[in-house]
């Protein structure tokens, strides 16, 4: 079946579906903790607008032990998510606390994954779980990726690694579109590793306003799109088609077209504070958006589910519905951002999410 995004099929996309139609996000993702042992450059959760600016992820109180394993399942459990992302900081930090969280989210059915840098050893027990991927962080070949990275170097990853399963999330930046044959070389080296079981591709994404080498220009991402998916076929784990290549080209205009964006809430360590208005938080500059997951979504919205009907006019209507029904009931758990007065276009006849609430 076709991947819309990292672990979920398209079919998938219509269990998620119910889930907004009864005013709730179907994807869960939380920072575990504020601790991370690397100082990557550009990392969005360590910005200061990260979480809007009065407050930073290094200031939080995090959890730990048994209060982090009750808190993580409690936030499953009130939000009800189809995929449940556990990030950080960097997750490892807290690898015992996720070998209790992991299993029983597995027992319970939800989808998890875990995106880590690769800078501790993944237990081999999580390998037995129903359900669960790892994803490791490596941004490019060695020659940018250990000095962006350090000590999450490739030695270190690859022994970390060995006998285990696991999915690479690959960011391109700037410096690596300064030299033919990255691509390639990038993949033959990953696409060999019997660990690997999908390599998934984003974009650096910036924030509004930023200027730094990590980004890539207007004809750098036109490259990425038109050489990334011809070679899928050379490269089968790659995860990468024209239709997820011109969506790099074309990311929605800001959070409220982002279908990603409406369909996850975000938390942060303290698993209180939300991050909006995506995982990325603070202010992203949307047209320069490189993220998998929302490009993947972005183009799947477009597909047509009957007659005039694509996904994406599902999922806006849906959006508007489980607002109402979370205005209905008390305690209501949806992303703020869900906080919007639906209209109807004359035009098309069909439900929209439009200005009218507060963030």
């Amino acid at each position: 079946m076709s991947q819309s995004q990292p672990g979920m099929s398209v079919g998938e996309l219509f269990v998620a579906w119910r889930r907004i139609l009864s005013g709730r996000a179907p994807m869960l993702s939380i920072e575990i903790t504020r601790e991370c042992p690397l100082s990557c450059p550009g990392c969005y959760a360590y910005g200061d607008s990260h979480l809007g600016g009065e407050k930073k992820l290094t200031e939080l109180s995090d959890l730990r032990g048994d209060a982090l394993v009750a808190g993580v399942l409690g936030l499953v459990k009130k939000h009800r998510p189809f995929h449940v992302s556990l990030v950080g900081g960097e997750p490892m930090i807290r690898h015992r606390e996720l070998s209790q969280i992991l299993p029983a989210l597995s027992q319970q059915n939800f989808f998890t994954m875990v995106v880590t840098s690769g800078i501790i050893p993944i237990p081999m027990e999580w390998m037995g779980l129903r359900r669960n991927r790892v994803a490791v962080s490596i941004d490019g070949l060695p020659e940018h990726h250990n000095p962006r990275r350090k000590p999450a170097t490739y030695d270190h990853i690859l022994e970390n690694i060995r006998g285990r399963e696991v999915n690479i999330h690959w960011t391109i930046t700037g410096p690596m579109m300064k030299r033919p044959g990255y691509f390639e070389e990038y993949l033959a080296f990953w696409q060999a590793r019997p660990e690997v079981k999908r390599i998934w591709v984003s974009l650096y994404t910036p924030q509004q306003g930023e200027h730094t080498p990590e980004m890539l220009t207007i004809e750098e991402r036109q490259r990425v799109a038109r050489e990334l998916p011809g070679l899928r076929e050379a490269y089968p784990k790659l995860l990468m088609n024209p239709g997820i290549g011109q969506a790099l080209l074309e990311p929605p205009k800001n959070p409220q077209e982002c279908l990603f964006s409406k369909m996850s809430t975000n938390f942060s360590a303290d698993l209180t504070t939300r991050v909006e208005p995506c995982i990325f938080g603070g202010t992203p500059d949307c047209s320069q958006c490189g993220c998998v997951a929302s490009s993947g979504l972005h183009h799947v919205q477009r597909r047509k589910v009957g007659g005039l009907l694509s996904i994406g006019h599902l999922v806006r209507g849906s959006t508007a519905i489980g607002s109402l029904m979370n205005r209905l009931r008390s305690g209501s758990v949806n992303p703020s951002r869900w906080n919007l007065t639906p209209r109807v276009s004359p035009a098309a006849g069909l439900v929209q999410i439009g200005p009218g609430g507060s963030d």
